[in-house]
């Protein structure tokens, strides 16, 4: 899958993802107006692999782009909605009522964004509210996505899954900054932002892992996969699908059928004719 954020705002762009191999696309995350987002600079590549960004949610607004994918027909759309506090999802979904939605993935990790990703995600009571309230207002499939706040990630994995989530995806980015040694003034307009790509995988592959071992939830797998083995280390770790992001400013679109055939081609070899065959694997002793 296409992880939210990345090239997530065309549906001429989603549809040619689709061609090349992604298998669902996640939408940028719409928040009820539109945003404009923090100036430039906003994202720098990190010395050894990775991103660090602070985009600041810049989005057309829900409204604007629930007409932009109305005429959609074929690709799968996972939308990925932004807010405060419940009422700002229910508003977003009722835009989406005649569109053609797969699932709605809230996000509730934003690191860089004050009062909304995981400020909300922190919030056990407030998790629960939101994803109770937008399970009320849809019958498409909910998933929530969480990252590494201050408190433990798994608690907020549990609200959502007491309060009827139907997936989890893991993880957001990681707050992170970088600082120039000449100007010795951080380098993002925000001064903080969010860490992504290769840098983090062995954090994310460790949350799935942890998901996994503790709740009995379809995970959905993000952060810093690149090739087929990243996606099927995550596979092993329980994931039962995953997304992309970083990987794409490294080898464009490209990449999802270049992972699709090296996911196939493993399975080939070890004999397996579905994905579920593997899912986990690797906690069996």
């Amino acid at each position: 899958m296409l992880a939210s954020g990345i090239l997530g705002i065309s549906l001429d762009v989603f549809n040619r993802l689709y061609r090349s191999g992604a298998g669902a696309v996640v939408t940028k995350s719409l928040s009820t107006e539109p945003w404009e987002g923090y100036p430039n600079p906003t994202i720098f590549s990190v010395k050894g692999g990775g991103w660090i960004n602070a985009v600041g949610l810049s989005n057309p607004g829900a409204e604007n782009f629930a007409k932009m994918i109305e005429p959609n027909q074929d690709v799968p759309i996972v939308v990925s909605l932004v807010g405060s506090i419940p009422e700002d999802f229910e508003k977003m979904i009722k835009q989406f009522e005649n569109c053609n939605v797969t699932a709605y993935e809230l996000n509730l990790s934003c690191p860089h964004v004050a009062k909304v990703g995981l400020e909300v995600g922190d919030d056990p009571e407030l998790v629960k509210k939101i994803v109770t309230t937008v399970k009320n207002s849809t019958n498409v499939p909910v998933i929530a996505k969480v990252g590494l706040g201050t408190t433990h990630y798994l608690n907020t994995v549990g609200t959502a899954i007491d309060s009827g989530i139907d997936a989890i995806t893991a993880i957001n980015t990681v707050r992170a900054m970088a600082i120039d040694v000449e100007t010795q003034r951080p380098i993002l307009s925000n001064k903080f932002g969010g860490l992504s790509g290769t840098p983090i995988k062995p954090i994310a592959l460790r949350c799935v892992y942890e998901i996994s071992s503790k709740y009995d939830i379809p995970i959905i797998g993000c952060g810093g996969i690149s090739n087929w083995e990243d996606a099927v280390e995550f596979f092993l770790a329980g994931a039962s699908a995953v997304q992309l992001g970083s990987a794409i400013g490294d080898n464009w679109i490209d990449v999802f059928n270049e992972i699709n055939t090296g996911i196939s081609q493993y399975m080939e070899k070890k004999n397996y004719s579905k994905i579920e065959e593997m899912i986990g694997l690797a906690k069996k002793s």
